[in-house]
């Protein structure tokens, strides 16, 4: 008894077409459509399975739908003078009533119940104009890139990720413990310079009020300076949230 006719819809129906250049990976896509009322199993069968990843090369295609395969060629060395003998082949038939395990009902499915369709690889590199249309575009693209990153707010100009202001915010933090740190020794000092003032009131020559007084101005100027810098990352960050 002879095959029956494939049922489902291909696209392209006859061959596939995958464009260089290939040194890298490159997909064709074939489009299989179920115009009946009832599911059809599908499988993807190829001549050259080492050269070629196909998701998904095997499923179930419910009534009225349709459903993408993506056809994905290694990178290899191209050679114009060799024509591809590369064939690809879908397989299909009625999924049952009852259906279970895919490889079961495969592999009781009956010669007459299987419809297939074949396809041919063809390989094609980008001609001479394609390139230059390519870069022209690419030029365009990027010139148009260019004005919309110009014509966009200030404040978007300047925006920044979360991982950069959570870092501005984390030297924030430090910079308060060190203004408190710097408060603490500073008031430690004071203290200090009190008890022995008391102590050697008639020892202590004045020379020594004056270092004492040289030594808190400079760790007063110190905090003044921590004081600034953290009022002028406060006030970045908040041009920034606006």
């Amino acid at each position: 008894m002879a095959r029956q006719d494939q049922i489902l819809m291909l696209d392209p129906p006859h061959e596939l077409k995958f464009r260089g250049p290939f040194t890298d990976v490159v997909t064709a896509n074939l489009k299989l459509g179920n115009p009946t009322d009832g599911n059809v199993c599908f499988k993807v069968k190829t001549t050259a399975p080492r050269r070629y990843c196909v998701r998904p090369n095997s499923g179930v295609i419910d009534a009225g739908t349709s459903i993408n395969v993506s056809v994905m060629l290694q990178p290899f060395d191209y050679d114009p003078n060799e024509k591809s003998k590369h064939k690809f082949m879908v397989q299909s038939l009625r999924a049952p009533p009852d259906m279970g395990d895919m490889e079961g009902v495969w592999k009781e499915a009956k010669p007459e119940e299987l419809m297939d369709s074949k396809l041919r690889c063809v390989f094609e590199m980008p001609s001479d104009s394609d390139k230059t249309h390519e870069g022209d575009s690419n030029k365009v693209l990027s010139s148009s890139l260019l004005k919309s990153e110009s014509s966009l707010p200030k404040s978007a100009s300047v925006s920044l990720d979360d991982g950069e202001v959570k870092k501005i915010m984390d030297e924030c933090k430090r910079l308060q413990l060190e203004v408190q740190r710097l408060r603490e020794d500073n008031r430690q000092i004071r203290e200090d310079d009190g008890l022995r003032r008391r102590k050697t009131t008639s020892m202590s020559p004045p020379v020594s009020a004056s270092g004492t007084a040289m030594r808190e101005e400079g760790l007063t100027t110190r905090v003044l300076a921590f004081c600034v810098l953290f009022f002028v990352i406060g006030v970045i960050i908040g041009k920034l949230a606006l």
